[in-house]
């Protein structure tokens, strides 16, 4: 049974970060995917660009494979696997024995991969399936193409309330583009992602496609900051308004609500409104929302409006920076 060298196949060296992985895979995946390169050897190499990717691009596979991979070194000079290296197989679900290896590499990965990491249990999200084994397991010969994720920017108002948005994506392998409909949830967070099953890279031999994964990313809001399930923004106010109280609307995520603003308030009080903040996971009640009082005055004021200042500031004994003021 061959070592199979997966930095050398990604042409990677064997501290390169997961990005430089990534970016590799994605260069040798346009190169030699079937969509792309009718060439006879070209189906063969994407399998083995795949495989090696499928390893180096999930923390524990590396880790396994940095670990045992140089091991089959070894076991090609040896002719068989180092001592106790068919109880660390076992563990991953294949079946040996001291005298060689049973399986052949199927769903497309190599007898060495089936080897390292097994050939059964549950499918997991990003895994690949292969034959006979699992929930999700293909026909024979048949894999399971690869998960793929992408981003989808999302404002506050639509992450919180849902809904159905039509988006445009691009398979970086292929080039080609599809228009999804994609139904959010309402709530969802950043950093949460979207499945869309069965819309991830076609499979090779007509097994089943992956699934789409969409990362939700919130875009910035000209009004509002959310900070857990609270939602933060400014009222601005008049001098008057702040003064003698009154009412003001403030702007909600489904609609402006009216509110009292109390008498003599400075900038920096807050107004809470209950329940109108950022929904909750799991029925649970919605954040508040936070209103910040802003006193603001004309930047240009009138003839009028100045005389009335002055009469203002010669009458009033109010002193802010004084220990005599009178609030």
């Amino acid at each position: 049974m061959d070592y199979k060298d997966y930095y050398a196949t990604l042409g990677v060296d064997r501290k390169a970060s997961s990005a430089d992985i990534q970016k590799a895979y994605r260069k040798l995946a346009r190169k030699f995917h079937p969509d792309v390169n009718k060439s006879p050897e070209a189906e063969e190499r994407f399998k083995e660009i795949t495989e090696a990717y499928e390893v180096l691009k999930h923390s524990e596979k590396r880790v396994k494979y940095d670990q045992f991979g140089s091991a089959w070194k070894q076991a090609q000079h040896t002719g068989g696997p180092p001592p106790g290296f068919e109880d660390i197989f076992s563990s991953f679900g294949g079946q040996t024995g001291r005298g060689g290896f049973e399986g052949g590499g199927a769903g497309g990965f190599s007898s060495f991969f089936e080897a390292l990491f097994g050939g059964g249990g549950p499918a997991r999200s990003g895994d690949w399936n292969w034959a006979g084994t699992g929930p999700g397991a293909t026909a024979p010969g048949r894999a399971q193409a690869a998960d793929q994720e992408a981003s989808i920017g999302l404002s506050l108002e639509e992450a919180a309330g849902g809904g159905t948005r039509q988006i445009t994506i691009s398979d970086p392998i292929s080039g080609r583009t599809r228009t999804l409909r994609v139904k959010i949830p309402a709530g969802v967070r950043a950093g949460q992602r979207i499945r869309l099953g069965g819309q991830g890279a076609p499979a090779i031999g007509g097994g089943k496609p992956g699934d789409l994964y969409l990362r939700v990313e919130l875009l910035p809001h000209p009004r509002f900051e959310l900070e857990g399930n609270r939602l933060l923004t400014q009222l601005e106010v008049a001098p008057w308004e702040a003064a003698l109280g009154g009412e003001a609307e403030v702007p909600t995520l489904t609609g402006k609500v009216r509110v009292r603003v109390p008498p003599g308030s400075s900038s920096g009080r807050k107004i809470r409104l209950r329940g109108k903040g950022f929904p909750a996971s799991g029925g649970k009640a919605a954040g508040d929302l936070i209103a910040e009082i802003r006193v603001v005055v004309p930047a240009e004021p009138s003839d009028e409006e100045r005389e009335l200042y002055e009469q203002l500031a010669d009458v009033s004994s109010f002193r802010p920076r004084g220990d005599d003021a009178k609030r």
